[in-house]
């Protein structure tokens, strides 16, 4: 059975920076594809970012499009969450899953099992 594990999370200054790593473990990342959400205190679930690891294929939701990338390392069975420029509105508990499909640059959700998270602080 898969088993993802989130970090990298942490209190960063409005405009900054942060790597996110999301560890596959229990098999390889081409039988996957990976994607990263966030909850935020009091809001719904949000989809970030999608990755087939075995095709390269990406997805990216619009309101993130421009300051997070999604990255792999296949050697070392990560999927990364690069995201720059950050707010106070990115405040939130993010998290990897294998429940996401990507097509046309887009990621399709099912989410139906996630790791613990790694909590984002951004302080203004």
């Amino acid at each position: 059975q898969v088993q993802l594990v989130e970090s990298g999370g942490g209190l960063v200054q409005s405009g900054g920076s942060l790597r996110l790593s999301c560890v596959v473990s229990g098999s390889t990342l081409d039988d996957y594809t990976i994607g990263w959400f966030r909850q935020g205190p009091g809001k719904d679930r949000e989809g970030l970012s999608c990755m087939s690891t075995k095709d390269h294929i990406t997805g990216v939701a619009n309101p993130v499009q421009d300051r997070f990338t999604i990255s792999r390392d296949q050697a070392k069975n990560t999927v990364y969450l690069q995201m720059a420029n950050l707010t106070t509105d990115d405040t939130a508990v993010y998290y990897c899953t294998t429940g996401v499909e990507v097509a046309g640059g887009k990621c399709y959700w099912d989410i139906d099992s996630w790791g613990k998270g790694t909590l984002v602080i951004v302080s203004s």
